[in-house]
């Protein structure tokens, strides 16, 4: 089936399909940035388990309004996780749908990491799983240096991000969408990292300083490299993490 089509609190666009039998588990992916929105299969994927699941643009990104790093991206989350049971209205259709969730569950991948992690202190999250995620922006890896990452945006992806210099700076500071900074209010028991020894675009060992002040637990792998977040649909993954959901 293909996605349907909806926004959030005006601004935030978001794909979503329902689950294929009735269901009030959901499951809201943020993935990665720069990268082309697409996840399609894995959307798909999870519906078929049972799951609503929403895939947004974050504010100032693709199809969303606002300017991109206007507030941090976790704001956008928790606004999508309080419209939910208030109504959403799929495009495609006109008719209003609403999900009050028995489970909340958040898959963050790459910068979208740090939008699930930080969103994990709100009681409404069941649990939260990552993958290659941004966890201190002030240990950026050598090979996507933030300045250069800046640039690169610009020139490779014009107004799909709408982005000013003042707004990117603010994830230099280490005070701004930063979980490292955050440890101590954040629940280990809610979480679960994928990171991999060999990711050129995330530095890992701060991944492992978080998991042990959180108490998170890391699957720590020797190569695999950075991933995306349609691996959260691959077997390897999707072993562990049908694991985690299923663990009370």
């Amino acid at each position: 089936m293909k996605p349907f089509r909806t926004r959030f609190a005006k601004d935030i666009v978001a794909e979503f399909l329902p689950p294929e039998n009735p269901s009030k588990k959901v499951i809201i992916f943020l993935s990665g940035m720069p990268s082309v929105p697409k996840l399609r299969e894995t959307l798909q994927f999870y519906a078929k388990k049972g799951f609503w699941v929403f895939h947004i643009r974050y504010r100032g990104s693709w199809e969303s309004d606002g300017s991109f790093l206007q507030y941090s991206p976790e704001k956008d989350v928790i606004d999508v996780i309080n419209q939910l049971p208030k109504g959403f209205v799929n495009f495609a259709t006109e008719k209003m749908l609403k999900v009050n969730p028995t489970a909340l569950y958040l898959f963050g991948c790459s910068f979208g990491g740090p939008a699930a992690l930080l969103t994990s202190f709100d009681k409404r999250v069941t649990k939260v799983v990552t993958l290659s995620s941004v966890i201190d922006w002030k240990s950026p890896s050598k090979a996507e240096p933030l300045d250069w990452l800046f640039s690169y945006i610009q020139k490779a992806y014009g107004n799909a991000y709408r982005l000013t210099k003042s707004n990117w700076e603010k994830l230099s500071s280490g005070n701004f969408y930063n979980p490292i900074a955050h440890t101590e209010k954040i629940d280990g028991k809610k979480i679960l990292m994928f990171h991999a020894k060999d990711d050129q675009s995330v530095d890992w060992k701060p991944a492992v300083i978080f998991a042990k002040e959180t108490q998170s637990r890391l699957i720590l792998s020797k190569s695999g490299g950075h991933c995306s977040s349609s691996y959260f649909s691959h077997p390897k993954f999707y072993k562990e993490i049908k694991k985690f959901l299923n663990k009370k």
